[in-house]
């Protein structure tokens, strides 16, 4: 299945994790109190909470928006889907990613790891 570019900016925009501010390794606590507290904040119309970073720029941040994102991340599938979308941090595009280095070879692994040469 390939998405398309509108689809893959439609998943950084209203990842569950950028709308709540949290980083994908937080509680299922911590994301009620985030939620809540958000609510709150736009309830008393607080700057701060107006808006969320993303990695294709800065979004306006709506009450819907919060309990979507606290719903869809009490679901253990969904939220990995949104764990998986939210690697690329916020703030970041794509072009700005950490690349990814290999592993210096190791030609020596297989006789330490107990191999024995043929010959």
């Amino acid at each position: 299945m390939s998405l398309s570019e509108k689809d893959v900016f439609a998943r950084l925009k209203e990842n569950a994790f950028h709308v709540l501010g949290l980083r994908p390794t937080c509680t299922r606590i911590e994301v009620e109190r985030e939620g809540q507290k958000l609510l709150a904040m736009l309830e008393l119309g607080l700057s701060e909470a107006a808006h969320y970073d993303t990695p294709v720029g800065r979004m306006p941040r709506t009450a819907e928006l919060v309990r979507a994102a606290m719903a869809s991340l009490r679901d253990p599938a969904t939220r990995l889907q949104h764990a998986l979308w939210a690697q690329l941090p916020p703030g970041a595009s794509a072009s700005q990613a950490p690349a990814r280095e290999e592993p210096p070879p190791w030609p020596e692994a297989p006789v330490r790891l107990g191999w024995r040469r043929r010959g």
